[in-house]
């Protein structure tokens, strides 16, 4: 079965991911493994601290793309051109760039932003609301600019949500309604699928074709019963596989999405079909 896994990162990317044994970081991504369910070897994830353990851990778990995604916040930015060079070691790879309209002010966010697709060949752009110095909620109007460049261009929009976004009454999805109705035409993707708010993402999804959910990491714990019902029924379409990695095994996470009750007539949808329609391909 084909497979692409939409949040696949690789160690050496960042600290954040595990890159360097014995920091804080690495500790936390550990924990964090633990916390989402990884069974077994809690620091599998030091395979991917060069790239040609990342390389290995990508084709071995069967993938037929991993999507590295890029950030732009306050506290961590994974340059565009540090993800353009990753995505280009191999053709299993894919990149998503990130700007911050806030941080970069709009012209130059636009100008990255569309530098980011036209020359460096990325294939949508992440943002990051409520990851701000003064967190944001997705219809402020700072990042309209934006989805208004990538609904020209016809790629995707990612929005990071979840609960580690350090105010949790910014990880809101409901602002998604303003948005999905200024730029009918935009690909809308919510990586960590708003998790805990399940219901509301469901919602918003029902009601907004143009919107996506990758839960990733997060299917897997409380509530999950709800997406694979969505998915079931009317959300066939706008339900995408991701891993998560380094913070949980890929080949696991494939795994356990098959475990989880999806129909049979759907999951190559899930893993594959939804994603190359998103990106593209």
């Amino acid at each position: 079965m084909n497979i692409i896994d939409m949040r696949c990162r690789p160690a050496f990317l960042h600290d954040f991911f595990g890159k360097t044994p014995g920091t804080p970081e690495y500790e936390v991504v550990r924990w964090l493994n633990r916390r989402v369910g990884t069974r077994g070897d809690d620091k599998h994830f030091i395979r991917s601290s060069n790239p040609e353990g990342f390389l290995a851990e990508v084709k071995e778990a069967g993938l037929s793309k991993a999507v590295i995604v890029g950030r732009h916040t306050p506290n961590q930015h994974l340059p565009n051109d540090t993800i353009h060079e990753i995505a280009n070691a191999d053709p299993v790879f894919l990149g998503v760039g990130s700007v911050d309209p806030v941080l970069q002010g709009r012209d130059a966010a636009l100008v990255e932003a569309d530098r980011a697709i036209r020359i460096l060949g990325l294939r949508g752009i992440n943002l990051e609301p409520g990851f701000g110095t003064l967190p944001r909620h997705p219809d402020d109007p700072a990042y309209f600019p934006i989805y208004d460049l990538c609904q020209d261009l016809n790629v995707p929009v990612f929005l990071m949500s979840g609960p580690t976004t350090p105010d949790p009454r910014f990880n809101d999805p409901s602002g998604l309604a303003k948005v999905a109705q200024a730029f009918p035409r935009l690909k809308i993707a919510a990586y960590h699928g708003y998790w805990p708010n399940n219901e509301a993402a469901i919602g918003l999804a029902f009601r907004y074709e143009n919107i996506h959910l990758i839960p990733d990491m997060y299917l897997f714990q409380v509530g999950s019963t709800l997406m694979v019902q969505a998915a079931n029924s009317f959300m066939s379409d706008q339900l995408l596989f991701g891993s998560s990695y380094p913070f949980r095994p890929i080949r696991q996470s494939i795994e356990d999405f098959q475990l989880l009750g999806f129909s049979d007539q759907i999951l190559e949808r899930l893993l594959y079909g939804n994603a190359s329609r998103l990106l593209g391909l």
